[in-house]
């Protein structure tokens, strides 16, 4: 665990994900959607991925991938940026953990 906590210290916006996931990469894209720059971590390239996983389902992140965390906040997975989203909570969220600083409702 103290892997992980050292790898979203003073990052924004961090996504664990595996290269082959078209999960993670859409929770990546509709971050850089909203003007975000996420710190994206592929563990199935990782040399210590397998031990990153394991510590990332101690944190209690099921399923493991994607694991996103905010603010150095562990969020979940796409279900729950998702959910964050659909609610209007994720913009919010960004602009205080300062991974995007204004946004412009359309």
């Amino acid at each position: 665990m103290d892997t992980v906590t050292r790898m979203v210290a003073d990052k924004p916006v961090v996504i664990f994900g595996k290269s082959s996931c078209c999960i993670s990469h859409s929770v990546k894209s509709l971050m850089c959607g909203f003007g975000a720059n996420p710190t994206v971590y592929e563990l199935d390239q990782a040399p210590n991925g397998r031990h990153i996983e394991r510590a990332l389902l101690q944190l209690g992140c099921q399923p493991s991938m994607p694991a996103v965390f905010i603010g150095q906040e562990f969020i979940g997975s796409s279900k729950e940026v998702n959910s964050l989203h659909l609610r209007n909570e994720l913009i919010p969220l960004l602009i205080r953990a300062k991974a995007i600083w204004i946004w412009n409702k359309k």
